[in-house]
């Protein structure tokens, strides 16, 4: 009978061994995975720094939109605000959603997933240091994300307007 408890004991280490391990193995696998996919600060993302005050920049961007008779403003967010409606601070960051559809529907037409990044968006945002930036998605990132095959001319007109209107906005 002791030898059976011996057994029966060293099968038990062995068994929670196996299991530990199993458990490590699938732990590493997924923050593998999740590495993998993390999009680091830079990629996938212009950045410019802006020459103007967050007023200013934001003004001049919503000016130059709303004058650019080939766009149009779908929504404005205020994230800053919106933290403040539940008593938390926030440097000053908001959205403006804009877009084309003779621009915007060719390439949801060649994948439609694209409309999870379309409209286009600029995040005009500042930093804890008082540094203003003009971000936005590079649309040669959203070609490899969404697969976007034979749009080579619209996504380059998409590039040309988002410096555009990035450099007008930064007066840079």
């Amino acid at each position: 009978m002791t030898t059976y408890k011996v057994l029966g004991f060293l099968f038990l280490i062995v068994m929670i061994s196996c299991n530990q391990s199993q458990k490590n193995t699938s732990k590493d696998v997924q923050t593998n995975s999740q590495q993998e996919m993390e999009i680091t600060k830079a990629q996938g993302i212009i950045t410019k720094v802006s020459s103007k005050n967050f007023e200013d920049t934001y003004n001049t961007l919503v000016e130059i939109i709303t004058n650019n008779p080939n766009l149009k403003i779908i929504a404005q967010l205020d994230h800053q605000a919106n933290a403040a409606s539940v008593d938390l601070e926030l440097n000053p960051t908001r959205v403006i959603m804009f877009g084309n559809p003779k621009l915007g529907t060719p390439l949801m037409q060649n994948s439609q997933i694209t409309g999870l990044d379309l409209p286009q968006k600029i995040l005009i945002w500042q930093d804890d240091n008082g540094v203003v930036n003009v971000s936005y998605n590079d649309p040669e990132f959203l070609k490899l994300r969404h697969e976007i095959t034979g749009k080579e001319d619209v996504l380059t007109i998409v590039s040309k307007a988002l410096d555009n209107l990035s450099k007008g906005a930064t007066g840079i």
